[in-house]
């Protein structure tokens, strides 16, 4: 989601510019984007947690015909996320060398950030939507039409009150959590932002000790929202974000929790993580001023036995896992766990 902003600390409390574009792609389309297969470019980063969202939705439900992808580099500058992964450092379908340019084809004075995830109109080359939370709730309730055959209710509708109540707790104190932490201005910013952050770990434990997911035996979105938190807590947010009361992998119950997740195809087969270091340590310039990337840790943990099934329940319900990743969405060998080599 990060905007190409040089400087991310600007003194006490961090507050998230959460100002997206909020149209929406619809089964009616009554504004004005209809649901429509192969019109839509899903642009993401696999360093982004925000936009891994978007990648595992898109998997689990079965949408990669549907729906193409264009995948930025790990880092960028001021202005943009960048393509710099594809060949001549253009997207493949839009032409565009940067993201800023579907934002600008709608919007020529746009001004805000420009983030990813974002959906783009492939015919009019025009950013459609970049409201992340928006953006995965509409695959699950608006693209069923093209939905895989056993794809998961990931947004049930006789658990959506309680579960927004949750998702809404996740966002704040936990993937918002992490970096008000990382980018507090002043010592009294941080100490609060860091009991916030823990106190809502605690929270979770306590919620995941007695049911496989949070909102009980099978994934829902609320799960693809922690996870992608998770993930990156030990490589990225437990030193560079100084969230380091514990590692993940001291805390027994959300380590397996996440392990398990890890280990359910979808979830972990999206994870780079030398992309996800080099994107924080090299773009948060102001916290990491050498731009030196750690080696560690080593990820080969993240393959071991979970035990999660004891607590009942299965992953996908009455459905099944997804299919493996084309070979143009493969993450590198080396890229996943125990893979510790950089771009």
């Amino acid at each position: 989601m990060s905007d190409g902003n040089s400087g991310y600390v600007t003194g006490g409390e961090y507050n998230r510019d959460s100002n997206y574009i909020p149209d929406r792609i619809t089964a009616d389309g009554s504004g004005g984007w209809p649901v429509e297969a192969g019109r839509y470019r899903l642009v993401v980063a696999r360093a982004c947690p925000w936009a891994n969202r978007a990648v595992i939705v898109r998997r689990l439900l079965g949408l990669e015909k549907v729906i193409s992808m264009g995948m930025c580099g790990p880092t960028h500058d001021e202005r943009s996320w960048t393509f710099d992964l594809d060949p001549g450092g253009r997207d493949p379908v839009l032409g565009y060398e940067r993201l800023q340019e579907a934002f600008l084809a709608r919007f020529p004075d746009y001004d805000r950030g420009i983030t990813v995830p974002t959906i783009v109109d492939v015919p009019t080359g025009q950013v459609v939507t970049n409201d992340f939370a928006q953006m995965t709730l509409d695959l699950s309730i608006e693209w069923t039409a093209f939905h895989r055959d056993g794809a998961p209710d990931l947004y049930p509708e006789a658990l959506r009150e309680e579960m927004d109540d949750v998702m809404q707790r996740v966002y704040t104190e936990v993937n918002n959590g992490v970096y008000r932490c990382g980018f507090a201005g002043d010592q009294a910013a941080y100490d609060t932002a860091y009991a916030r952050l823990f106190t809502a770990l605690d929270w979770l434990t306590e919620r995941l000790s007695t049911r496989r997911f949070l909102m009980g035996g099978s994934i829902t979105e609320a799960d693809v929202r922690l996870f992608t938190t998770l993930v990156r807590f030990d490589a990225v947010y437990h030193g560079h974000f100084k969230c380091n009361r514990q590692k993940l992998s001291e805390m027994p119950v959300l380590w397996a929790y996440a392990r398990d997740l890890f280990q359910t195809p979808g979830f972990g087969d999206t994870i780079d993580f030398p992309q996800i270091k080099e994107h924080y340590y090299v773009v948060h310039a102001d916290i990491n001023p050498t731009q030196v990337i750690p080696q560690g840790p080593d990820t080969a943990n993240w393959l071991t036995p979970h035990g999660r099934e004891e607590l009942g329940g299965a992953p996908f319900g009455d459905g099944t896992p997804p299919g493996p990743p084309s070979a143009d969405e493969t993450v590198p060998a080396d890229s996943g766990p125990g893979g510790l080599g950089h771009r």
